[in-house]
């Protein structure tokens, strides 16, 4: 069946014979994190637009490589398959992909890894048609920059041919892929603006809340020494690390916390649901990040959709949608007295103007639903359709 068909049954039952998307992702799936948000609610959109919807995936969760997960699961109506995988969690060895995309109508790719320059290497013996979404690329850190972009101009590039389409998720991909891929597209990516809906505190409070895995990109430790320098300010401040381990894990950060004499005024919450984590952010009313790189900057819309009032490291992705949203404060948190005092700043401008504020985010956040961005896909996946008919 024509993917183009399957719009005309929006909302209603899928047949065994809707077209099929793939999406193939590293990690999925009880694993949680952006690219895995990303993946699980586009999956779940175009479901309900009566699409059969396959993720194939890797068998373990990288921060627990020897406890494997089912090999087959239904989540909220997306087949999940897990495959078997060795070597590193940078570019693991996982071949059995290919026996997962005999039946697709369309593989769409996520990330540039792996699977991306497999599947790209493998098409002449696959031949199905495929879309790939950047998510930032490889550059979430500087180290081995001369390399990467050195592979990035060369591997990339010829795997990129391979495609039908590079889809880039925010402005500073399409800025980066546009050098290799000309005719990249932009397609934001959405934020599950109801998982945490006008949740954070509606009292001002000096309580922050940042969430997202433990990785060093992430520079928790520039924002632990922003919080040690706003606790000469005011007894009150108070920061929530809410996330999954990556490559730091719990003792990682509780060293870090203790070594600052914050214990008392940072609380770790490793792997919790999003009931939990909504309590968490009902007593808070600001989210920080210090982020080093963001692909795209996702989990500051679900904090602006909980009501919670954003301040940012000024990387590439936050500057790009604090330009779009002036409610949005950047700071520089490798300096830690200039991010306190942003920090505060961003506090007394809420306690002055709540319901004001609030209101921003919340209108802010709503750009951003998934409805609206799986409509911007199902767009794509039809053109492509009838591109593939057209050439038959």
């Amino acid at each position: 069946m024509a993917i183009v068909e399957a719009d005309s049954v929006r909302e209603k039952p899928r047949s065994e014979t809707a077209p099929l998307i793939v999406h193939v992702v590293r990690q999925f799936l009880p694993n949680r994190g952006g690219l895995e948000d990303v993946v699980a609610n586009l999956g779940r959109q175009t479901v309900r637009r009566g699409y059969r919807v396959r993720v194939v995936t890797l068998d373990s969760l990288f921060t627990a490589p020897e406890d494997k997960l089912p090999p087959r699961e239904n989540i909220d109506g997306i087949e999940v398959v897990r495959i078997p995988w060795s070597g590193s969690s940078r570019y693991p060895l996982a071949p059995q992909v290919f026996r997962h995309i005999g039946d697709a109508d369309l593989v769409h790719v996520h990330a540039i890894d792996i699977f991306f320059d497999a599947l790209a290497w493998g098409r002449l013996l696959h031949g199905k048609p495929m879309i790939v979404t950047t998510h930032g690329g490889f550059f979430h850190t500087r180290k081995y920059a001369a390399i990467k972009k050195i592979w990035f101009r060369t591997l990339t590039r010829a795997s990129a041919m391979a495609y039908r389409r590079v889809v880039c998720c925010s402005a500073s991909d399409l800025r980066q892929f546009s050098e290799i891929v000309p005719d990249s597209l932009l397609i934001e990516n959405g934020a599950d603006i109801g998982k945490f809906a006008d949740t954070a505190s509606r009292r001002a409070k000096r309580r922050i809340v940042t969430i997202g895995r433990f990785s060093v990109n992430k520079r928790l430790d520039h924002l632990l020494n922003a919080i040690a320098a706003l606790k000469t300010r005011h007894p009150e401040w108070h920061l929530d690390i809410v996330g999954a381990e990556s490559d730091l894990n719990r003792a990682n950060l509780e060293d870090e916390i203790e070594s600052r004499n914050l214990t008392g005024r940072v609380t770790l919450h490793v792997s919790r649901d999003n009931d939990t984590i909504r309590r968490i952010i009902a007593e808070a009313s600001l989210f920080a990040s210090a982020s080093e790189y963001e692909g795209f900057g996702l989990v500051a819309l679900e904090a602006m959709s909980a009501g919670l009032l954003p301040v940012l490291n000024a990387n590439d992705a936050f500057q790009t949608l604090a330009g779009r949203h002036p409610v949005i404060r950047l700071a520089d948190f490798q300096n830690s007295g200039a991010a306190a005092a942003a920090i505060e700043a961003a506090y007394e401008g809420l306690a002055r103007e709540p319901d004001a504020i609030r209101a921003g985010l919340l209108d802010a956040a709503r750009g951003y639903s998934w409805d609206i961005v799986a409509s911007r896909y199902i767009d794509l996946y039809r053109s492509l359709d009838i591109a593939v008919a057209e050439s038959l």
